[in-house]
């Protein structure tokens, strides 16, 4: 396999530079929620997940806009998403969950794997304690964490919604693949991992959003053509602005509310 994949083309890179515009609609978007008329529905706990490098204070802009639309949200409760940096010392700290070469890999290697295993403990603790199933939505690294939680405890998980998540090869196809090569990260290992997973297919409904001026995340790797009851979404928005974009909070709280008139009436 090639170091590098199918990274976004280096001209999206001006739309995230300007992705500050898409915040612009925000405002709009929380006088509207405040208004619109909420329909009669059972709605279900949601939490989010932020983007790596980004914490909750990344996503209180959409949890607050869901919050005014009726939801009940909280973030993700790990602080910054650091990709699992310094989290384990040895590949033998990693749960067997993860079906890795242990000769081959590195702690370095295995760095998310073992962010995933300490949010999976946060989730059920999490779910144990609201008493319901609930749904995720996962910002970038965030979206990929929350899908293996999905594929962990389908039980607990009434839907996972991604937004520009590297679903396909972890970081391999970014623009920040460079620097986990510089830190000596097995881009090859960690693809050959994420495709692994794959074989086990997410059983709960996904939606995979992704922006088709990403500079960050390719829409390839945002693209998940694996999973049996996925629906892929392409907006028109940076990575940082689908976190931002009004119509993708719309998109978002309409995904929500289906899901929960679907698991309601099941």
């Amino acid at each position: 396999m090639a170091e590098y994949g199918k990274r976004p083309p280096r001209r999206h890179l001006i739309a995230e530079a300007l992705a500050g515009l898409e915040a612009l609609t925000t405002p709009a978007a929380l006088l509207s929620a405040r208004l619109r008329p909420r329909p009669e529905l059972n709605r279900r706990p949601v939490m989010v997940l932020p983007g790596f490098g980004a914490n909750d204070w990344s996503t209180q802009p959409l949890r607050t806009y869901l919050n005014l639309s009726g939801y009940t949200t909280e973030g993700w409760g790990l602080g910054q998403n650091t990709g699992g940096r310094g989290l384990v010392n040895s590949v033998s700290e990693i749960s067997e969950r993860w079906e890795f070469d242990r000769d081959q890999a590195n702690p370095i290697d295995v760095e998310v794997p073992a962010l995933c295993d300490q949010f999976f403990q946060h989730l059920q603790d999490r779910v144990q304690t609201l008493g319901s199933p609930i749904s995720l939505i996962g910002w970038s690294l965030g979206g990929y964490i929350a899908r293996e939680a999905a594929r962990e405890f389908p039980d607990h998980i009434v839907q996972v919604i991604t937004l520009g998540s590297p679903i396909k090869g972890g970081p391999k196809h970014t623009t920040i693949a460079p620097l986990f090569r510089l830190r000596g990260v097995n881009l090859d290992l960690i693809e050959e991992t994420v495709a692994e997973r794959d074989q086990h297919p997410i059983q709960v409904p996904i939606t995979a959003i992704s922006g088709s001026r990403d500079g960050i995340v390719s829409d390839y790797a945002a693209r998940d053509t694996h999973s049996p009851h996925v629906r892929n979404v392409q907006v028109s928005a940076s990575h940082i602005g689908l976190g931002l974009n009004r119509k993708v909070w719309a998109l978002i709280l309409k995904t929500l509310e289906a899901a929960d008139r679907a698991f309601n009436a099941a």
